[in-house]
């Protein structure tokens, strides 16, 4: 995998020598965010890039967009990739390897979610205090590399508390509500059952999708402050009496974008103080 993320970076920075503080995955709901940024370095195309997986999902840019964002330099995900577009779990989790290796601090995860807790309504944000990885393959089974993390890794806060405290002090300053909750992949592409559903909720899952879950592992092996928020895009399946639909998640996205993309960005101006008043320290 090194001489992968090698050769990837090597092309990169071909193109540009940017290092980014934040490292953001654009999931459902902040298509097109990446047109608020007041300068753009580049983009780049993941099919350009030498060994790099590309997007094939209806909603996703596939691309890499680099630059500043209310001063913060950022590298953004214009769309992921999925473990159930074929992907192997470490092709999966590349394009975070790649974000961290170009220098990126703070890997900020995005998603569209299932809303599980029934006092959440499509349009709620939450933000993510843990993560259930249970149904889904580890990216980190295969060969260690020491250099990068260590053989296994705490994941007794994968999502760090002083981001989570961050988002909702910010969302608290714009009146928007957030909360907070416990989020799990599952493999998809299909959605989940009734039956699967009711049993997530047993184990105290507040949400459910087809992403993160993965990545997050990754960015906190790699030493990566992480944190995330899900859009509950609908109520998943025997909570929902209505069948569930990818055009749903896309219009539900589409309608929560501005106060989800305001408060992604008053996030990302306050984490990047915070980094700053840590590297003081």
């Amino acid at each position: 995998m090194r001489d992968t993320v090698n050769e990837c970076i090597k092309y990169i920075r071909k193109i540009t020598d940017f290092v980014p503080d934040v490292a953001m995955i654009l999931g459902s709901g902040l298509g097109g965010y990446t047109r608020q940024m007041e300068e753009v370095i580049c983009s780049i195309p993941y099919s350009r890039i030498p060994g790099f997986p590309v997007s094939t999902v209806s909603g996703h840019a596939g691309k890499f967009v680099m630059g500043y964002l209310k001063g913060v330099p950022v590298i953004f995900m214009d769309g992921r990739v999925h473990y159930y577009e074929g992907y192997a779990p470490e092709d999966v989790v590349l394009p975070v390897r790649v974000m961290r290796a170009m220098g990126a601090k703070v890997l900020f995860l995005t998603n569209a979610a299932g809303g599980i807790n029934e006092e959440y309504t499509p349009g709620s944000l939450v933000v993510l205090r843990d993560h259930v990885s249970l149904y889904v393959p580890n990216p980190l089974i295969g060969k260690n590399d020491p250099d990068e993390g260590v053989r296994f890794p705490d994941m007794t806060e994968v999502y760090d508390r002083a981001l989570r405290r961050i988002i909702t002090n910010c969302a608290s300053a714009k009146d928007i509500p957030v909360s907070e909750g416990v989020y799990c992949q599952l493999s998809g592409p299909s959605y989940e059952t009734p039956f699967e559903i009711m049993i997530l909720s047993r184990l105290g899952v507040d949400l459910v999708g087809m992403s993160t879950v993965m990545e997050a592992i990754t960015g906190r092996h790699l030493g990566m402050k992480v944190c995330g928020i899900s859009l509950v895009t609908n109520m998943a399946a025997g909570i929902n009496t209505e069948p569930l639909s990818h055009d749903e998640v896309k219009k539900a996205g589409k309608d929560s974008s501005e106060y989800f993309a305001a408060l992604v960005t008053d996030s990302l101006c306050a984490i990047k103080q915070h980094l700053d008043a840590e590297s003081q320290e």
